[in-house]
């Protein structure tokens, strides 16, 4: 068999120009018949790990995923691409299952999806040892393989018995993913799986278009979260902790004029297929859910994910929240975070039969509630738990936007960190806080530690300001902890840095309450209408095919047909996400909407009066609004209304003389919210620093664009 060169395969099958960090190295190992952990974050493209190598090599590829919907989705996106995929599960009929039984052995499918407890039954291992003597098996690939680890998360038993895989086919390679897995969980899932020492790929878990913003629950907190959902564009989803909260937000969010679904593991099967393919498809915005709610979801244009409740662990959330901007497109993290919260979660807690199950999942929630009240660079903290390190400010986060005043703790974290030598290194944060604060407790007497030097030398500090500082010691790796339930506080080589003078400890002090303002895509307005109608053709044609948008194009796709306006056909091949098999299906389709839309834009101009005459021709000349106005010995407010009526009348004139692009952008997605009637409501929306006068320009241009396409229709 000729190998062509990589990247010439992933355009030709993928439509793509080049590999992302990391993917190539794993394909490249898969290929040489050698096993490999990939650990990459939601978005990452771990799915083309192991998609691309299984069509390059001869024989079928075994791919393990743990939900039926996520298995269902990923089989629907490759067949949208020309690929021969197919699964095997519950949701089929006999006459079916074997009608594709009957194709894979007959060499017509290049993977396989099953759920792990269907691959480990008698039948499943028949039947592949079949397919292996027939045509072959090229590799067995384990998504979501933290599943397969009580230290994970998601712990799902049946994960357990993949390993007899191993010992049926030996000689085939196995690929295990994962979006999150400490180093705890990595060893666990090669020993569980027997890997042959594997290739460990493990690619950064930032994901830097997410922006992270945590805000506090006020007493009224669906306000909050119907505000936040109010300036959104786009698919989002809800995570609540209960199945009650989760029906009563949907119906709220619904009754106020936002198209939302619940889903939870109490509605039927049939529902919850209907509602999350209703997702899936863009025919409702919003997914209010439990957990429930979870890998299922391979929906890549998510624009925003809000947590009504507090996750139960930092994993739960990393996973969640990164749902959000799979595409790479920027997407909004929002967590509302209460006390009420950790006593319900808490609750749930208590009911795990095991005690080590109970103390494991203490620990992460503490850690959850580090990061909802920590003052630190999000992106540190998160990183921070998978062991990654990141230096300082990301600027794409609340703590980073809005930033608490910065001090030097350099002597109160040599106190803290010599309470924990003196205690030899056997206490938690909470125990050392109470040693410094001269706590009274028995326990304290009951080991002596009254008797310490640092006993009572952080009197003038409050227990939440000592908690500040241990937890910002953490998140910049300036002390560690154990991960086995206990949180027991270790110095490593910083802490000793600090305690002989040779590093200094700076941490942010002040917590505060903000809100980010809405981002908007870097396009210019005439793009963004054109996405607008790009969008639209995508729908309709996803749904004459019964099919979700995004099968179809992504948005990044999108984005860039709306930048490149291409009116050729040949054209589209150089568009990342243009496939040929896509090029032959859609290409004209999207083709015919982009010519439509550049003709529109060469309608009647009708003609202005002669007083508006004389602005526009200073305006053409570069004057500004002022300038207008004193040259003509008027007010700057009539010149305004000249301009904007001139403006509505299709006449040339450029809107960044008078307003700047980022300014445009935030007026036009507002109006796009809450329409172009009131003034008052566009500027209360926007906030108090805008002037009316760009935001009737920017209307004007609103306005403009809608007469036009009413008076095409």
């Amino acid at each position: 068999m000729i190998m062509l060169p990589l990247e010439t395969s992933l355009k030709q099958y993928f439509g793509y120009d080049q590999f992302r960090p990391g993917q190539k190295d794993v394909i490249q190992a898969v290929c040489n018949q050698q096993d490999v952990l990939v650990v990459m974050p939601t978005g990452g493209g771990k799915s083309l790990c192991y998609q691309l190598p299984a069509l390059l090599k001869p024989g079928l590829a075994v791919v393990v995923s743990p939900l039926i919907a996520l298995m269902q989705d990923q089989v629907e996106s490759l067949q949208k691409n020309g690929i021969a995929a197919t699964f095997l599960n519950s949701s089929l009929n006999p006459n079916e299952a074997r009608s594709r039984r009957l194709s894979i052995l007959q060499g017509n499918i290049k993977l396989l999806y099953l759920a792990p407890e269907k691959l480990v039954s008698s039948g499943a291992k028949k039947f592949l040892q079949a397919v292996s003597e027939k045509q072959g098996l090229s590799l067995f690939a384990v998504d979501e393989a933290h599943c397969i680890s009580e230290w994970g998360h998601d712990f799902r038993p049946e994960y357990r018995q993949l390993e007899t895989l191993r010992q049926q086919f030996p000689e085939v390679p196995t690929i295990a993913l994962t979006a999150t897995a400490t180093e705890q969980v990595r060893g666990d899932i090669i020993r569980q799986l027997k890997l042959k020492p594997p290739k460990i790929q493990i690619t950064s878990f930032d994901r830097p278009n997410l922006y992270y913003e945590v805000q506090p629950k006020q007493r009224q907190h669906y306000n909050q979260l119907f505000k936040f959902i109010r300036h959104q564009n786009g698919s989002g989803i809800v995570y609540c902790l209960s199945r009650r909260r989760v029906e009563e937000v949907a119906f709220r969010l619904e009754k106020d004029g936002i198209s939302a679904l619940p889903y939870h593991a109490g509605m039927t099967d049939g529902n919850r297929r209907d509602y999350q393919t209703r997702f899936l498809r863009d025919d409702v915005q919003v997914m209010v859910a439990t957990i429930a709610f979870g890998m299922g979801i391979d929906k890549p244009d998510i624009r925003f994910v809000a947590h009504y409740d507090l996750p139960r662990n930092l994993e739960n959330y990393y996973q969640e929240a990164g749902r959000a901007g799979r595409d790479n497109e920027p997407a909004q993290c929002l967590l509302l975070f209460g006390a009420k919260d950790i006593h319900t979660i808490e609750y749930l807690i208590s009911q795990k039969e095991e005690e080590k199950s109970q103390r494991l999942a203490r620990q992460q929630l503490r850690k959850m509630i580090d990061y909802a009240e920590g003052t630190d660079c999000r992106r540190t903290i998160q990183l921070s738990y998978f062991g990654e390190h990141f230096a300082g400010n990301c600027g794409n986060c609340d703590n980073c936007l809005n930033p608490k005043p910065i001090e030097d703790w350099t002597v109160e974290a040599q106190k803290f960190l010599s309470c924990v030598a003196r205690c030899r290194e056997r206490f938690g944060m909470s125990h050392i806080i109470d040693i410094l604060r001269g706590s009274k407790n028995k326990k304290i007497e009951k080991n002596g530690h009254h008797l310490l030097s640092t006993y009572g030398i952080g009197k003038e500090k409050t227990t939440e300001e000592w908690r500040n500082l241990a937890r910002s010691l953490l998140h910049q790796n300036l002390i560690t902890e154990t991960t086995d339930g206990y949180r027991v506080l270790k110095l490593n080589q910083r802490s000793w840095e600090i305690l002989r003078h040779k590093r200094t400890v700076y941490i942010a002090v002040v917590k505060s309450a903000s809100e980010k303002s809405v981002s908007s895509a870097n396009l210019d307005i005439e793009t963004q209408q054109l996405l607008v109608r790009l969008r639209k053709k995508r729908k309709g044609l996803a749904d004459m095919q019964n099919t979700a948008p995004y099968m179809i194009f992504s948005d990044q796709t999108l984005k860039e047909m709306a930048r490149l306006k291409p009116t050729q056909i040949n054209k589209m091949t150089n568009i990342s996400g243009v496939t040929e098999h896509k090029l032959n299906e859609y290409g004209q389709s999207f083709v015919s909407e982009i010519q439509a839309f550049l003709n529109e834009k060469r309608l009647p101009i009708p003609v202005p009066s002669q007083t508006k005459m004389k602005t526009l021709l200073l305006a053409q000349q570069g004057y500004g609004i002022e300038e207008i106005a004193e040259t003509r010995g008027m007010k700057s407010s009539t010149i305004s209304e000249h301009l904007s009526e001139l403006i509505e009348m299709n006449q040339a004139i450029k809107l960044e003389q008078f307003v700047s692009k980022e300014d445009q952008e935030a007026i036009w997605e507002v109006i796009s919210i809450v329409g172009d009637q009131s003034l008052k409501t566009i500027r209360e929306t926007l906030g108090e620093s805008y002037d009316y006068e760009p935001i009737k320009l920017v209307r004007a241009w609103w306005r403009r664009e809608n007469n036009q396409q009413n008076y095409l229709c």
